[in-house]
C-alpha cells in the first residue's frame, strides 16, 4: 500500500509546491513574457518573495530573465524555458491522475 502512494505523487514536482511558483509558472505559460511588476501585482507579494521564487525558478532553469530599459527605466521580464514547460506539464499531469483517483473512490458513508 505504502508503494502505491508513492507512484500516486511520484510525479508531482517539489519546486511547484508552493502556491506562488505555480502561479508564476501559469502566468508565464499564458504570456509569452511577464515582467516582475506584472507577476507581483497579480500575485499579490512583495519584492523580496517574489524574487526569492523566481530565483529558485530559474535554477532550475525552468524560467529566465530579460534585463533591459524602458525609456531610462530599468525592467526585467521572464519568460519559460523549454525544460520548464514540460516540467509544468509533468506536474499539471500528476495533478490530474491524482484528480482521477477522487473521482474513482467509493462513496463514504451518509454520502
Amino acid at each position: 500500500m505504502q508503494e502505491h502512494k508513492k507512484n500516486i505523487i511520484g510525479g508531482l514536482n517539489k519546486l511547484f509546491d508552493h502556491r506562488v511558483r505555480l502561479g508564476i509558472m501559469a502566468m508565464l505559460l499564458v504570456s509569452e513574457r511577464v515582467d516582475f511588476n506584472q507577476l507581483k501585482a497579480q500575485l499579490g507579494i512583495t519584492d523580496g518573495r517574489l524574487a526569492g521564487h523566481i530565483k529558485a525558478l530559474e535554477e532550475a532553469k525552468y524560467i529566465e530573465a530579460l534585463k533591459q530599459f524602458i525609456g531610462k527605466r530599468p525592467n526585467t521580464s521572464y519568460h519559460v524555458t523549454g525544460a520548464g514547460r514540460e516540467a509544468f506539464k509533468e506536474h499539471l499531469d500528476a495533478l490530474e491522475r491524482l484528480l482521477t483517483l477522487r473521482d474513482n473512490l467509493p462513496p463514504r458513508e451518509g454520502d
